[in-house]
């Protein structure tokens, strides 16, 4: 029996264990002795894998390379890696076994672009130590609300370290650790068949409240916030001055997400409950939806979650070129997919976590695939059906580690519209300012006045 069936297989007689319902978030104090030991304290298998493919966690980057200051982009700490292999389109299916579905439709609709550089795998996810001793605590106190629409007892780490169903993974995914106060700019492109694209800037301000260390816990679930976010877009002019603002709840049932939009033709702030679900995203050219945004955003209400196991898969990891300051967007947006000679791609454990629509619910994507790197709850990939039960987008988000916070985040997203054989880029910040991990926000920033002034400027 290979290595990926028994993990797997092994996976999935522990969520028989704890019962298919999951109701018992909590896990028990010997349980989570576990964390910091055998697992990782994020919940990942510390150990290697069978065949040493998958090395052992030891820390991840704990410090930064030599020369680096907060504001630089992230230079590659592993750029002398070499290249072990390349799958392409001709063998890809030799390597089916570490491949998902996503990924060998990739590789046939766009056999000459699409390819796989794979990479030494180099287990760099890493968080400070209040983040590791907030996830143990985590572990025995953290439970889902009723239907499993929000959290309560949890903060800052990840809630379900060693989760036992769909919806726990998810909201460690949603919940997972980036930082406090977050301003990014960024660019994204949505090329056409024949590579000519446009360049949209975009400004967001994040105040992760969840993730903030002095935030008491009991002010963090009275005020019911995990989080604000707002964002503008700046260029082109056509677009410049759209305006949103965000406030996300914890405890969904109680208070559903807050959102208004500025528009820059009327002149006013309106609320906006339709941003959410499968709205079209911010200047996406209709290749996304709201709540693709982070790979997965906002309620779940509308899905069944099933945690199918764990699989070992190739997926986008210390993605660092493609983070370069020394990389173009010319080098980056090619026609059908991004550059797959900038990309980077490592053999890593990840969650798979399967998503359908609920009955009597609405959504474009019947069906969601979801692989989760085990130790960041990173979404790596994503699989997107349509109510038919045909694939329609694969996602992929290109992961590296932001050492000087630390965390484990997305530096570019592409979404992939197989049908129009187009695709979604957002993230690229190659030719931006570097995202400032310590921004002066306060609450005053994410308010419907602040929003107003920001689409006016």
């Amino acid at each position: 029996m290979t290595t990926n069936k028994k993990t797997t297989l092994l996976a999935s007689a522990i969520l028989m264990a704890v019962g298919a319902t999951g109701a018992m978030a909590k896990v028990s104090e010997d349980e989570a002795g576990r964390l910091g030991n055998e697992l990782t304290p994020m919940g990942a298998e510390a150990g290697a894998n069978a065949d040493g493919t998958i090395p052992a966690w030891t820390g991840g980057i704990t410090s930064a390379p030599s020369g680096y200051k907060a504001g630089d982009h992230h230079p590659d700490p592993f750029a002398d890696d070499q290249i072990k292999f390349t799958i392409t389109a001709d063998n890809y299916e030799q390597y089916r076994e570490q491949l998902t579905p996503g990924q060998e439709a990739l590789f046939k609709a766009y056999p000459e672009e699409y390819r796989m550089h794979v990479y030494p795998t180099r287990r760099s996810a890493s968080y400070p130590d209040f983040v590791y001793d907030a996830t143990r605590k985590n572990a025995v106190n953290a439970e889902l609300v009723e239907g499993g629409n929000g959290l309560k007892g949890a903060s800052i780490g990840v809630p379900f370290p060693i989760a036992q169903n769909g919806l726990e993974a998810v909201w460690n995914h949603i919940a997972r650790y980036r930082g406090a106060k977050i301003r990014r700019h960024a660019s994204q492109a949505s090329p056409q068949a024949s590579g000519s694209y446009v360049l949209v800037k975009i400004l967001d301000e994040l105040y992760l409240v969840y993730g903030d260390p002095e935030i008491q816990q009991s002010k963090l679930y009275e005020d019911n916030v995990l989080a604000y976010f707002k964002q503008q877009v700046t260029s082109p002019a056509r677009l410049a001055g759209t305006a949103l603002l965000v406030h996300e709840t914890i405890d969904q049932v109680k208070d559903p997400r807050r959102a208004w939009t500025y528009n820059t033709g009327q002149r006013r702030v309106r609320r906006a409950p339709n941003v959410a679900y499968d709205a079209p995203g911010t200047a996406s050219d209709g290749l996304r939806t709201t709540d693709d945004f982070d790979m997965y955003n906002g309620a779940p209400d509308r899905y069944n979650w099933k945690l199918v196991g764990k699989k070992e898969v190739y997926i986008p990891y210390n993605t660092y070129k493609l983070h370069s300051d020394q990389t173009s967007y010319e080098d980056i947006l090619k026609p059908h997919v991004i550059n797959q000679d900038l990309n980077r791609y490592e053999l890593h454990r990840v969650w798979v976590v399967e998503a359908t629509l609920k009955e009597g619910t609405s959504h474009q994507y019947g069906k969601r695939v979801f692989y989760m790197d085990e130790d960041s709850w990173q979404i790596a990939l994503a699989e997107l059906y349509d109510k038919r039960g045909d694939l329609w987008r694969v996602a992929m988000s290109h992961a590296v580690n932001y050492y000087d916070v630390p965390t484990l985040w997305s530096t570019l997203e592409a979404y992939y519209d197989l049908p129009s054989g187009r695709y979604l880029a957002i993230g690229l910040d190659n030719q931006e300012d570097m995202y400032d991990f310590n921004a002066d926000l306060t609450l005053e920033d994410f308010t419907p006045a602040a929003l107003r002034r920001s689409g006016r400027r």
